[in-house]
This record gives C-alpha cells, structure tokens and sequence, in this order.
C-alpha cells in the first residue's frame, strides 16, 4: 500500500527524531524472513529496548539526513530494516546478531557508531560492547583491586604468624 505524501513526512520526521537521539544503528537486509519471524524480531528488539523499522531507501536516506548516521546513506540498498539503540551502543546489534544466527536470511548491511560507519561484517565487535550495568561492573573491579590487594598484603604477616604458631604448637604436642 502506498504511503500518502503527508505519511512519508510524518514517517521521516518519526526515524529522524529516533535517530537524533540514538547511539548507535545497525542496517540489515530482511529478505526471506516471513511474517512470523520479522513479528518475532520486532518483539525481541522491543525487550531489548531498541527502535526497529522497516524503512523505504529513499525515506531513509532523507530520515538519516542532518543526524550522526548520515554516513549510513550509500550503503541502505534493498530491503531494509533500520534499528536505533538509545541506551546501550550495542543492543541493536546484539538483537540482529541474536536473531541471524537462527536466520540466516537476516544480514547486517552497514553500522554506525558516533558518526563513523562500519561494514555489517563488524556487526559482532559493536554486540560484544559491555551494557553500562557490565561496564560499571568493570570500572567498578578495576577501583577496588588495588584496595583489596593492599588489605590481602597487610593481612598476611599476622596470619602468617598465627600459622606459624599454631603449626609449632601441633608440633611440640606430638
């Protein structure tokens, strides 16, 4: 069914909006997927917290227009789907990388990340970015290494010591 020219407006207007708030987006050519398993992707990218739309090329050329994914404009040919991540960098790619093991119909087409463009083929270095909750994680166990390892150090002569002890009172004993 053909959009109306105020719909195609209103359209660009939604995804350019996503867009300005994304960081980051993933392309990817949907052709072979049927009904049921683009519902099943629509649903895992919903839970996923990422923004998923199939899109007309020449819609989201001008969508992507003024906006950090700009770079992404020569390569959206064919059947596409855009999907935005608005919190976590690699969520959208996570969901397509999740989804096209299974389906091997689903291929990612070009990524972009802060305005850089990346070939789909880079679509697994974007899903093995950490969430913020396992990037806190880390931050979190590189600050407190040095702390620990300072008590375990200090904490060692006196239990030394007691071991020492103990092993010659077990000694004198027998």
């Amino acid at each position: 069914m053909a959009l109306r020219l105020e719909d195609k407006k209103k359209f660009v207007k939604e995804v350019s909006a996503v867009a300005g708030e994304s960081l980051s987006a993933v392309a990817a050519e949907y052709r072979g997927l049927s009904v049921a398993e683009m519902t099943e992707l629509r649903k895992e990218a919903r839970n996923a917290g990422v923004y998923m739309r199939v899109v007309k090329n020449t819609l989201a050329r001008r969508a992507v227009e003024g906006t950090e994914f700009e770079c992404m404009k020569d390569s959206l040919k064919g059947p596409i789907l855009l999907a935005f991540a608005k919190d976590d960098p690699g969520a959208a790619a996570r969901v397509i990388k999740d989804f096209a093991k299974e389906h091997e119909a689903l291929s990612a087409v070009s990524l972009s990340v802060g305005g850089q463009l990346l070939p789909g083929s880079e679509l697994s270095r974007l899903a093995e970015l950490p969430t913020l909750d396992q990037g806190r994680a880390m931050l979190l166990g590189v600050m407190i290494a040095p702390m620990s390892k300072l008590v375990r150090t200090l904490a060692e002569p006196p239990a030394m010591l007691a071991r020492t002890m103990s092993a010659r009172g077990s000694q004198e004993a027998a």
